[in-house]
């Protein structure tokens, strides 16, 4: 799934170039290049298909080279999860109507490979073997309202020890409610990550989201754009994660022993990834810093730049704009975006 806006990164990412197609950690790829040579660790990399806007037409396929016709999908508009998945099993399902389905964010960071494929590997297992939904768990840190909270049963099923029966999923929970899962012990992150068989996954939608089902009915890989359109115009715009996950009672949860990170804002990325000896994330290769601690450095490497002084700031920027802000005030960046471009609409009336 690579179709989010990713506007949490401004201003580095941008309505027309959001946050799965830039190079947020500085190795050299795409958010979306690295995940799906992740897969390709797992699958024939013709098994891969990216879902994504409209808007970005080209971007997937220029960042992915040697993809056949069906490997890019475009969704008209935003109606969430649950459409963009039916519609990408819509057309699996004529190039294998038994196939094991993984869904996965194309913006999301994992930090072992090695065992994100095996967690993967034992999933598709058990998915191919059951009538299960899995998906995969991240042991909690920190009270987020912003993930799914799975409860589980301790003991394990299906002959893999991580692999768990769900007793509870609840989807962004409240802030009180997020601190006492965490302080049970008894719960885990949902990682957006869900491993099913086909058939499973289209009975799930018959069941819960009918309307959206009828994805499976109308749409084939030689279906013209147009009336795509025409069945999303009319679909209820809502996740997978409240559609299915929370009112199914075949969930499993496969605890994932590797580090993750959903990478959803300047905060997230500061707290995934190593710091220097002063708690300093840097990306740029002409980033000169001088007492500076705390802080979250991301700038092109062809602008040299000197920063002083600061403590617990996020300093990022693209060839046209800085930002500078406290990293405690992460949430007003869409009040600058927005302030900038009602003084560009001005100015160009």
């Amino acid at each position: 799934m690579a179709g989010g806006t990713g506007s949490r990164f401004w201003p580095m990412s941008t309505a027309d170039h959001p946050k799965q197609f830039i190079d947020i950690f500085g190795n050299g790829e795409s958010l979306l290049q690295t995940t799906f040579k992740r897969f390709e660790n797992i699958c024939p990399r013709e098994n891969i298909i990216i879902v994504t806007n409209n808007i970005y037409r080209g971007l997937a396929e220029s960042q992915i080279g040697g993809l056949r016709n069906y490997q890019v999908i475009y969704e008209p508009m935003r109606r969430n999860t649950a459409p963009c998945v039916a519609y990408a099993a819509s057309i699996i399902r004529f190039l294998n109507p038994k196939a094991n389905i993984i869904v996965s964010p194309s913006d999301h960071a994992i930090f072992d490979n090695d065992k994100f494929t095996h967690t993967i590997q034992e999933g598709l297992r058990a998915a191919e073997s059951h009538d299960w939904i899995i998906t995969l768990g991240i042991k909690p840190f920190s009270p987020n309202t912003k993930y799914g909270y799975i409860q589980y049963n301790e003991n394990s099923v299906g002959n893999i020890d991580k692999l768990h029966e769900v007793i509870t999923y609840t989807e962004k929970p409240p802030y009180d409610m997020a601190v006492q899962f965490l302080n049970s012990g008894d719960f885990l992150w949902n990682a957006g990550i869900f491993i099913w068989s086909l058939p499973t996954l289209e009975k799930a939608y018959r069941r819960y989201l009918p309307d959206v089902a009828t994805f499976f009915d109308k749409i084939t890989p030689a279906t013209p754009y147009e009336e795509v359109e025409q069945i999303y115009a009319t679909c209820q715009p809502i996740s997978a994660d409240y559609g299915i996950m929370e009112k199914t009672d075949n969930v499993h949860v496969m605890e994932a022993d590797f580090r993750w990170s959903d990478v959803e804002t300047w905060q997230s990325l500061y707290e995934s990834v190593d710091k220097d000896d002063n708690r300093n994330v840097v990306v740029g290769d002409n980033v000169f810093t001088y007492d500076v601690k705390n802080c979250i450095i991301n700038l092109p490497n062809d602008k040299t730049v000197v920063l002083q002084g600061l403590d617990d700031y996020i300093i990022a920027g693209d060839d046209n704009t800085v930002l500078i802000c406290k990293r405690s005030e992460e949430h007003r960046i869409f009040k600058f975006e927005s302030d900038i471009e009602v003084r560009k609409n001005k100015q160009e009336k």
